[in-house]
């Protein structure tokens, strides 16, 4: 009898030890898992570190939509009419839109970068060119006159003078149902009478602060680049020349980039105000 009992009491506590030993593993993966649902639910610094670099990328070389620019008629720079530490730079095309404009804008604009196409009229009088500046136009940049011949105004009559800038402000408007806001002279040979003429359009007048694409040295990319970027003339609120150029065309993203990694905002025109 005694040794039945004994036998039911070794069974009773090896059933309980079993017991005790299920719930310890029972527990320990509950445990285990929950450590790791807290892992997974709480991001770890670096991850939170990352995200918020990549905020500050993104709004970086980025101005606020409400900002409002003029052009300095003593310098040509572009001016911020509000309170802003961010250094801005105005990207503007003369020639177009001769062979490569269209794929300048195509480049800018998956760049995301404002700029004005300064058009001649003499690209414009065939279908073929006036569908490239329709191009231009759709892809959201502003168009400006460069005359329509491209002469230098100071030894035009002051009739001629008129046509230059008018007959082309009709030409383009024709094209794209607008008329041109901004005027750059050839040459920056700006006159008298075509000052009147301007302001009678109500036209804002722009010349340069730097260019380099017509001078031999720079007709290939990588020196173009090079110089546009890192010129000692480049500097807060600059104006910046280019053309409808082969070099210019293979260095825009360059140039672009560059001027990014300096630290410069590339202002979106259609905010210049007169």
């Amino acid at each position: 009898m005694k040794r039945k009992i004994g036998i039911i009491l070794l069974f009773l506590l090896f059933g309980c030890q079993s017991e005790e030993v299920q719930l310890s593993e029972d527990d320990k993966f509950s445990q285990e898992n929950s450590v790791v649902i807290e892992e997974l639910n709480e991001p770890s610094k670096p991850f939170e570190e990352e995200v918020e670099e990549k905020k500050e990328k993104e709004t970086e070389n980025v101005v606020d939509s409400k900002e409002e620019y003029e052009i300095d008629p003593n310098s040509w720079r572009v001016v911020s009419k509000q309170e802003s530490d961010k250094q801005i730079v105005l990207l503007t095309i003369d020639d177009a839109p001769e062979h490569y404009s269209v794929e300048m804008a195509e480049q800018l604009k998956e760049l995301d970068a404002g700029a004005i196409f300064f058009v001649n009229g003499h690209f414009i009088q065939t279908e073929e060119g006036r569908d490239r500046l329709e191009r231009i136009y759709e892809l959201g940049f502003e168009i400006g006159n460069h005359t329509m011949n491209h002469p230098n105004m100071g030894q035009l009559s002051a009739e001629e003078q008129e046509k230059e800038i008018v007959e082309l402000n009709d030409l383009i408007e024709e094209v794209i149902g607008i008329r041109p806001r901004f005027y750059r002279a050839p040459f920056g040979v700006n006159t008298i009478h075509s000052d009147k003429i301007i302001e009678k359009e109500d036209m804002i007048k722009m010349n340069w602060t730097y260019g380099y694409d017509w001078e031999p040295e720079y007709q290939d990319a990588d020196e173009l680049a090079n110089i546009m970027v890192h010129t000692p003339l480049l500097s807060d609120g600059a104006n910046l020349l280019m053309h409808d150029r082969k070099w210019t065309n293979e260095a825009i993203q360059q140039i672009v980039n560059g001027l990014r990694e300096k630290g410069f905002v590339i202002i979106d025109p259609g905010h210049i105000v007169k």
